[in-house]
């Protein structure tokens, strides 16, 4: 099943547009696991086995393995993710921007050697350092857009010359991604949560890309603004799928033994305020 096919069904199956960032960080394991890389595994698997049913997709940040000598644990959590939730596509938070024949050692990487249905990427050195990607039949990628960080404005705001009334980078790389870049159909806009007003933007060039949108939780972007700016109702339906993501507010959610439990409570709380917001837009 293509990306883009089994996001949608996931979507429907679960009711959702939330997605469970999973970035693992020993030292804030709770009591038993605190500073354990060796539990990273068994940790991610109770968050993916609590929340499973609740979700669009998972996100494992791969530099939250591979600090910890861990990517093993990450091969075997993506496995589990298969057996438990196999609609739930899984998407590879790598931020990639390599070019030529490391890019498609990168793509092996992430496709095979992780058997990711996406991955995300940076697309600063241009068409290049994604064609190897959107090769692939049926797997997508999220090319970095508008991010959350205010070091985004250093690149992503500044105004290009152009024909088209000098559009900001990032308006520039949204048009790009709906249009020539967009080979196998499957390629999504990551923006952030912190500027719902430039998601609006995002979605208004690019009508039918998914967008993945991190930022609400701990980093304090506003769930109803998020959806309410990247889900456009227009004389053909819906606009493309947004699939938001939140880490630390479910990941940490305790620090007791009743972690688990208390994931799926934040999970579904997330969840819901999202669809709530989702019923007010359609």
């Amino acid at each position: 099943m293509i990306f883009s096919d089994k996001l949608q069904q996931a979507t429907a199956l679960n009711q959702s547009m939330l997605c469970v960032g999973l970035d693992p960080e020993p030292a804030r394991f709770p009591l038993g696991m605190t500073g354990q890389a060796a539990h990273i595994f068994d940790f991610c698997a109770a968050i993916v086995d609590a929340t499973h049913d609740l979700v669009c997709a998972f996100k494992p940040q791969i530099a939250y393995f591979a600090a910890h000598r861990a990517e093993a644990q990450l091969e075997q959590l993506i496995a589990h993710i298969r057996r438990v939730a196999p609609a739930v596509p899984v998407i590879l938070d790598a931020k990639r921007g390599d070019i030529g024949s490391t890019a498609e050692q990168y793509a092996i990487e992430a496709f095979e050697r992780y058997g990711a249905d996406a991955v995300t990427l940076s697309p600063f050195m241009g068409f290049d350092s994604i064609e190897p990607y959107v090769k692939r039949h049926g797997k997508g990628a999220f090319l970095l857009c508008r991010t959350s960080n205010p070091g985004g404005d250093d690149l992503q705001t500044q105004r290009l010359a152009s024909v088209d009334g000098s559009p900001m980078f990032y308006e520039h790389l949204a048009r790009l991604a709906q249009g020539p870049w967009n080979l196998n159909g499957q390629l999504g806009l990551v923006v952030g949560a912190t500027y719902p007003a430039e998601i609006a933007r995002v979605r208004e060039i690019a009508p039918t890309l998914p967008l993945l949108i991190p930022g609400i939780g701990a980093q304090g972007g506003d769930a109803q603004a998020t959806v309410h700016a990247g889900l456009r109702t227009g004389a053909n339906g819906v606009s493309g799928p947004i699939i938001v993501n939140s880490s630390r507010a479910i990941l940490y959610a305790s620090s007791g033994a009743d972690y688990v439990n208390a994931a799926r409570q934040s999970a579904r709380s997330s969840r819901d305020l999202l669809e709530a917001a989702r019923l007010q837009v359609i």
